[in-house]
């Protein structure tokens, strides 16, 4: 007993470390989160004179300026439009393929899903000029659909690592017996296969919702007419040459990560266990 008191106590100051770290990132973190909620309710002059003081007053019509500005709805609507495909696209791709190269051992599974492992640790900047150049050659930049179909691209690889090494927590008899009772590939794997999928589907949804709807060099490249932007191309409108409206600004970018924010409070308990079995296991 006095062992274990003594490996406690020794174990404090790390412990302490640790907390400590977690504090300061987390400071760092929601540090310009606040800065951005704080002066959203500033005027510009009271915003630009005392940038970290609490408003005098809470002035509101920045976000109704911002609203008009940035086509709010409009935008929101294109964002949600594009994260929608690239996440059911994901989805739906990554678990089929994770689950079949997980259920079929051989060379050609493990080379496979080598290949999309490998894939994903190539670097965007080095594909961006080549994937703008066969974008305008395929006829779909400048689309709200276009962009979702490369963020599917993009993004499967991933998805398939972490459903390929979830799937192996589920047992091979679920599929022995669902073939003994006549149940084909297709439907062993919608009804019986996938609805176990769901805490790394889950997963796989926030995080690839956050990239997207967070995401601001790809919309740019791709999106060029002003009638398909997303909530942050719209909001880098507000930048002017001589001039940029920073309280509007400001709001904008609180309305813009506000939905985003939700979603993930809402399936956040996911995230890490999804994250740890799929990468574990796989």
């Amino acid at each position: 007993m006095q062992n274990a008191y003594s490996s406690r106590k020794k174990r404090g100051p790390g412990n302490i470390m640790v907390l400590l770290i977690l504090v300061i990132a987390a400071v760092f973190t929601l540090f310009p989160i606040y800065m951005a909620v704080l002066n959203s309710l500033k005027t510009d002059g009271e915003m630009l004179n005392h940038i970290l003081a609490l408003p005098t007053s809470l002035t509101f019509a920045n976000y109704s300026d911002a609203y008009h500005k940035i086509d709010f709805l409009r935008s929101f609507w294109n964002t949600i439009m594009i994260t929608l495909i690239g996440v059911t696209g994901i989805i739906l791709f990554a678990s089929m393929a994770g689950y079949k190269m997980s259920r079929t051992p051989g060379k050609l599974s493990q080379f496979f899903f080598a290949f999309f492992v490998l894939s994903s640790l190539i670097p965007f900047h080095s594909i961006m000029i080549t994937l703008v150049k066969i974008s305008k050659e395929l006829h779909v930049q400048g689309s709200t659909y276009g962009l979702g179909l490369i963020y599917i691209g993009l993004g499967v690889a991933l998805a398939i690592f972490l459903y390929h090494g979830f799937v192996k927590s589920i047992p091979r008899d679920l599929d022995e017996a669902a073939v003994m009772d006549g149940c084909g590939e297709l439907r062993l794997f919608s009804v019986i296969i996938f609805p176990l999928l769901l805490p790394i589907t889950a997963t796989v949804a926030i995080l690839n919702a956050l990239w997207m709807w967070n995401d601001f060099l790809l919309p740019l490249l791709m999106l060029t007419d002003s009638d398909y932007y997303t909530l942050l191309i719209s909001t880098n409108m507000l930048f002017g040459e001589y001039n940029n409206d920073w309280s509007a600004i400001l709001a904008s970018l609180v309305l813009t990560m506000l939905p985003i924010i939700v979603v993930y409070l809402l399936l956040q308990k996911y995230i890490l266990s999804g994250i740890a079995e799929g990468a574990i296991k796989g």
